[in-house]
Formats: structure tokens, C-alpha cells, sequence
């Protein structure tokens, strides 16, 4: 196993479940909010910063000044200058990357593929669901009725749907950003876990094949 794993996940569609299933079956480690404490560790700002700007997008004016100097050689004196949001962003982005040097494991949200787009053991994972089932997940995991569910769904997809599209050169939920879209109603959560990790060992397959 030498794959790192990222997962973009509609709200309610079981993602950070179906990569906790996937990196258990692998032995490798999953990271969901585990990342905004490293993260948090890393950088010295507080956790509860880097939570409320986790994945939440921004209308800072600043954004095109920032993102010339942003390809990752930028200097001190433009980083003093950032916006906040943008400084949790390269947080998370740096501490991504270390993640992924360390080793194969499963990275959930937060832009991870973009982070690594230059990583050539990456594999890169969208996982949506059918609105009715996403309704009753949400519905019974945090106590809401249907109407509330529903709005909890949409305002949390357009939440990471601006974040992605905003720091990413790709579009959020689109096909041919992610190397596979998985639809998770249709297997359910162990069965998508499952069809993953096939998915992803033909990959080393061909990987180790040289195809």
C-alpha cells in the first residue's frame, strides 16, 4: 500500500465514515478533524481558529494580491499581510503535505487533492448521495426534521463548494476534477468502502505493472 487517499464529500453522504471504513481495511490512518489539531499544533494558532475557518470560504479583497504571491514560495512580508483566512489555508495546506510525506493514508475534505495535485501516488475520490438518504442521515444524526435537515444540507454543500472553488484551479463536485465519483447510496457505506479499496489496489496493480 503506498496510495494517499483524498475524499470530497457531499454533506450527508457518509464520506468521513466511508474513509474511516477504507483506511481501516488498508491499516493506514484517516485524518478528518484530526488534521485542524495538527494543523493547529503545527502553525501555533488556536484550534478554535483554524475550526471556525475550517473549510469556509471568503470575500476578502486581498484574495488576488494574496494568490500571486501564494504558489508556495511566498516571503515573509506577504504572509504578514495575508487575510486570516488565508493563513489557516496554508496551514492546513502545509500540514497536508506532511501528512502525505509521512506515508499512504486517507485525507478527508479541506482540499487535499489540490494540495497534492503533485503527488503521483495520489487518488482522488468525490462521494455523493441520493438527497432522500442524505436527509435521514443527517435527520438522525443530529436530531432535525426534514425541512431543517434539508437546509443543513444545502448551506453545508455550497459552504464547501465555495471553499473548493475558491482556493482550487478545479471545480468542486465536477467529474473531471476527482479520478472517481462514487454515488454512496447506491453500495452503502461498507459497500463503498469496499468498491474503494478495489479501486484503488488495480490501481498499484498498474502502478507496479508500469501501465
Amino acid at each position: 500500500m503506498d496510495t494517499i487517499i483524498t475524499i470530497a464529500r457531499q454533506f450527508g453522504s457518509a464520506g468521513r465514515e466511508i474513509g474511516e471504513h477504507v483506511a481501516k481495511q488498508f491499516g493506514i490512518p484517516c485524518y478528518d478533524k484530526q488534521l485542524l489539531t495538527r494543523a493547529a499544533q503545527e502553525s501555533g494558532f488556536c484550534e478554535e481558529m483554524i475550526q471556525t475557518h475550517d473549510e469556509r470560504p471568503t470575500n476578502s479583497f486581498l484574495y488576488n494580491l494574496v494568490m500571486d504571491t501564494y504558489s508556495f514560495g511566498y516571503n515573509a512580508s506577504s504572509f504578514v499581510d495575508m487575510p486570516i483566512s488565508h493563513k489557516v489555508f496554508l496551514a492546513q495546506f502545509n500540514t497536508i503535505k506532511k501528512i502525505a510525506d509521512e506515508g499512504p493514508c486517507v485525507i478527508v475534505g479541506r482540499c487535499a487533492d489540490y494540495a497534492l495535485s503533485d503527488y503521483k501516488n495520489c487518488v482522488n475520490l468525490f462521494i455523493y448521495g441520493d438527497e432522500d438518504v442524505k436527509v435521514k442521515r443527517i435527520m438522525n444524526k443530529y436530531d432535525l426534521t426534514e425541512a431543517k435537515a434539508k437546509d443543513m444540507i444545502v448551506k453545508k454543500d455550497k459552504q464547501r463548494q465555495s471553499y473548493y472553488n475558491y482556493y482550487s484551479s478545479k471545480k468542486w463536485g465536477r467529474a473531471d476534477s476527482y479520478d472517481l465519483c462514487i454515488n454512496s447510496s447506491v453500495l452503502g457505506l461498507e459497500g463503498t468502502a469496499d468498491l474503494i479499496v478495489q479501486f484503488v489496489k488495480s490501481l498499484e496493480n498498474n502502478r507496479a505493472a508500469g501501465k
